[in-house]
């Protein structure tokens, strides 16, 4: 119960005092190549609930039907979009999912359904909690695309190496949740960002 008060305090302030800022990157985002400001995704959320993912938008339009991963300099990514990734600004839409429940500021980030399928019991007990805006997965890969960029098979490497490792500090997480330990990651998280 404290969780969700922290994170529905954390994320509506967020939202209030970053409207400027939000103004800002629709405009940048809606001007800058065509297509929406928003992209949505099914993602899966606690107790295995579907829901619809926002970000802004970083691609051109329609480029997710090249594929779900980002690989290295991905030509889909617009010049907006570029910035947006680099400091983790096509994530802020999230807040509004923190908002209505469906996501934690802190928790397992949420995969799509076509990963889900992969996981073992043990690895779904990362399912038991909402997910998060970030995590100690988001802080391990906060460079995710470069990672894949080095594979000869992205796809393969992501379900036989990265994703594994995630889930595996997801379930961490799961074990030691707490206020602190969530003050911490969001700490560290912002660190990483303003490096």
């Amino acid at each position: 119960m404290a969780k969700r008060i922290f994170d529905v305090l954390a994320a509506g302030s967020a939202l209030i005092v970053l409207s400027p800022l939000f103004l800002l990157l629709a405009l940048s985002v809606g001007l800058s190549s065509r297509g929406g400001v928003f992209y949505r995704q099914t993602r899966i959320g606690r107790h295995g609930k579907p829901f619809q993912l926002l970000k802004f938008r970083s691609m051109y339009a329609r480029s997710d039907q090249q594929g779900l991963l980002t690989v290295g300099a991905d030509k889909r990514i617009t010049p907006v979009g570029r910035f947006l990734r680099r400091y983790k600004l096509d994530e802020l839409p999230q807040l509004w999912n923190i908002l209505r429940g469906d996501m934690s500021i802190v928790g397992p980030r949420p995969e799509v359904p076509r990963y889900v399928q992969h996981y073992s019991p043990e690895q779904r007990k990362v399912l038991s909690v909402r997910p998060g805006l970030t995590d100690y997965a988001s802080l391990h890969y906060i460079d995710e695309a470069a990672v894949l960029a080095q594979s000869d098979n992205p796809e393969k490497t992501y379900l036989e190496e990265i994703l594994p490792h995630k889930l595996e500090l997801g379930l961490q997480y799961v074990e030691k949740q707490s206020l602190p330990e969530d003050l911490k990651i969001i700490f560290q998280t912002l660190r990483k960002l303003v490096k």
